[in-house]
């Protein structure tokens, strides 16, 4: 019980921002639907370090079918919108000054590849989207556009990317690279890119170019499938897209950034918008600035769905959940969560005096992630040692601890609070905790009519905004023929 011991005050002080907060610019009706997201990743250790060593947990089964399978049914089962694979390129290095911290504790390495589970589990379900992180920094646009469409393909229409340009020097070694780009660089690579995709997903391929003809012996019209010229200042494409139309064409855009740039990008192009923060007021700062941007971009604020991260620890009863809370803390690792936040920031928190409040300094990593723990709550500090204990279950996102109504009220004041949509749901123990969201919370936001009792048809596109197909008011769309 040494960690639950240590951890005893601590956990009192971990509550989310409640002070009075003004009208939301962009009111929705009430009570608003809440949209929930599975968080996982292809590894051992994902958000919460050192909780693999749980007897309960399946996580170091990460490597079969089975685990994803079993997941994404369970998943299908609590009608959850899709599950958000995360990914990383490189190895956390930055604390101590080297990789042994994150190797010896399982800190999201060894990781396997995101996208292959993928077909998997859009075999054993229906309606389950799969949104998967893939960095545009280190792949040329024209295998990738394939890929993505093959995935659209496979699953019927149910697929997501989640657009990130990478954040950690290791990973660009590996490339080959002596650095990675600036941080605002990547994101001017990053537009670039997109430009790229969208014209081999969008304009490459006519509607009605497909005829699967048999008796006439042709498949397709020519005269409705071009070539992209693409000549841009970082890609330059000369090619048929390689696919036929996919269902979706364009897979659903999620994005993750929260920095200043980050969140112009966002307004400019995701569709779903993943953040984080310790606090509510940090996440609604965000949230209301993405969508205010998107309105000068010329997109509507609401075509932005917004979901924010959130661990919770759930049981028929608040003591039972509060049990399972302190059970947990007896496995958790803080040098690995400080792993994880040296390699976020930039920051090697090895080297920090413990107990001094965190000050903000530019670095060429995850800038949102230094940002959300100094100048975006400035009511607040934040010490190396509380980032530690903050960090060591859920990362950075808040954790949730209380009953079934408790964890559903919580939903319902951060959806009215926070300027969000849904939320990314990490997890302490895998798969208990989805199993205990799946059996528990969300019978009860569904009795509250704030959940869905089924899922609507069609792609995860149209599950998610009522059309197949982005809008006329996206930059995709003016590409298209």
């Amino acid at each position: 019980m040494e960690h639950a011991v240590r951890y005893a005050k601590f956990v009192n002080q971990r509550t989310d921002y409640l002070a009075p907060q003004p009208p939301l610019p962009y009111p929705s009706p009430m009570p608003k639907q809440i949209r929930l997201n599975a968080f996982d990743m292809n590894c051992i250790g994902h958000q919460s370090p050192g909780l693999w060593t749980h007897p309960r947990d399946r996580a170091d089964t990460y490597n079969t079918l089975e685990y994803w399978t079993d997941l994404a049914k369970t998943l299908e089962r609590g009608l959850f919108d899709a599950i958000f694979l995360a990914d990383v390129l490189g190895i956390y290095d930055v604390y101590k000054g080297g990789p042994e911290t994150a190797l010896e504790q399982a800190v999201q390495v060894p990781v396997n590849d995101p996208l292959m589970v993928i077909p998997a589990m859009a075999y054993v379900t229906q309606n389950l989207g799969f949104g998967v992180t893939c960095a545009l920094s280190y792949e040329h646009p024209y295998p990738f556009a394939r890929r993505m469409s093959t995935l659209d393909h496979l699953t019927k229409g149910r697929i997501g990317w989640n657009i990130v340009t990478g954040y950690l020097e290791s990973a660009a070694r590996g490339f080959g690279q002596s650095a990675q780009k600036g941080h605002d660089d990547r994101y001017a690579v990053a537009e670039d890119y997109m430009q790229a995709v969208y014209k081999l997903w969008e304009a490459s391929w006519e509607d009605g170019a497909v005829l699967r003809d048999k008796a006439g012996h042709r498949f397709a019209d020519a005269s409705k499938i071009h070539r992209v010229n693409h000549q841009g200042p970082h890609f330059q494409v000369d090619a048929i897209h390689l696919c036929e139309p996919s269902p979706q064409r364009t897979p659903v855009l999620y994005q993750a950034g929260a920095s200043t740039r980050g969140r112009q990008f966002a307004a400019d192009h995701a569709e779903c918008v993943f953040i984080n923060g310790p606090s509510q007021k940090v996440v609604r700062d965000i949230a209301t600035d993405i969508r205010a941007r998107a309105v000068k971009s010329g997109r509507d604020a609401n075509d932005t769905k917004i979901f924010t991260l959130m661990t919770v620890i759930t049981g028929p009863t608040h003591e039972a959940a509060q049990a399972k809370y302190n059970e947990y803390l007896d496995h958790v690792s803080e040098d690995g969560a400080l792993a994880l936040m040296s390699g976020w920031t930039g920051v090697d928190f090895s080297q920090l005096p413990p107990d001094e409040p965190l000050k903000f300094s530019e670095r060429n990593a995850m800038v949102s992630a230094l940002e959300s723990f100094t100048t975006a709550d400035p009511g607040r500090s934040w010490t190396p040692r509380q980032i530690a204990r903050h960090a060591a279950i859920g990362g950075r996102g808040p954790v949730t601890v209380g009953s079934y109504q408790q964890v559903a009220d919580r939903f319902q004041e951060w959806m009215d609070n926070a300027d969000v949509d849904g939320f990314n749901l990490a997890y302490a123990v895998t798969p208990e905790t989805f199993e205990d969201i799946v059996d528990g919370v969300i019978p009860e936001l569904q009795k509250r009519g704030v959940y869905k009792t089924e899922y609507a048809p069609g792609t995860l596109r149209a599950k998610l905004t009522g059309r197949d197909r982005l809008p006329a008011s996206h930059p995709a769309a003016r590409v298209r023929r």
